[in-house]
């Protein structure tokens, strides 16, 4: 079944805005060298090749009947859904798993706080903005019907895939922010410091 109108707006609004964030949190990340940014970077990146994923699988769900595929290319749509939760879990996990490891390994001082706040701020906006559409979106669809039941009936994967990675997304910038927050209040440039008790010999 080919994805309907309301579908396609709901992807064509998140990779845009993804992809600035996506610049914004690298050149951020690499300034201060803070690699929670650099994840969530990374994050927003993955997002938007899923996204742009999705709408060719919406695209090649629309071509007619042929000899090869004499029922369509509906079940098109199916088959990027579950590239993209591949992608999701796998490419954006790994990485950030990676990124999170290496700094552990080699730690490195963040140089500015303010900048980080400021991006994961304007991030939280932009994403909740997509993700404010796709869920009045998914609700349309959905009707009366419960939640996990929608998922499970729907025809139409792409609105609560987008729905999911936007709800995953805002989530990886809360953790980011908690993240950052932790750095910047144990930093011993910018926190307090322990002081052990005079000793009296």
């Amino acid at each position: 079944m080919a994805a309907k109108g309301g579908s396609t707006f709901v992807v064509y609004a998140a990779p845009s805005g993804n992809a600035l964030i996506a610049a914004t949190k690298f050149a951020a990340g690499t300034y201060t060298g803070s690699s929670a940014m650099l994840s969530e970077a990374v994050h927003s990146l993955v997002d938007t090749g899923n996204q742009a994923l999705l709408l060719l699988g919406i695209a090649r769900s629309k071509k007619p009947a042929d000899d090869a595929h004499p029922f369509g290319y509906g079940m098109e749509i199916y088959f990027w859904a579950f590239v993209v939760a591949i992608l999701i879990f796998g490419l954006g996990s790994g990485i950030s798993f990676y990124e999170g490891f290496h700094k552990l390994s080699e730690p490195s001082e963040i140089s500015n706080f303010a900048v980080n706040y400021a991006v994961l701020g304007a991030a939280m906006l932009f994403e909740g903005a997509a993700w404010l559409i796709a869920f009045r979106e998914f609700n349309q669809l959905r009707g009366k019907r419960g939640f996990l039941e929608e998922v499970r009936r729907s025809k139409d994967p792409t609105i609560f895939t987008v729905l999911f990675e936007d709800s995953a997304a805002m989530l990886g910038l809360i953790v980011a922010t908690i993240g950052l927050l932790a750095a910047q209040f144990f930093s011993t440039s910018n926190g307090p410091t322990l002081r052990r008790p005079s000793q009296s010999v």
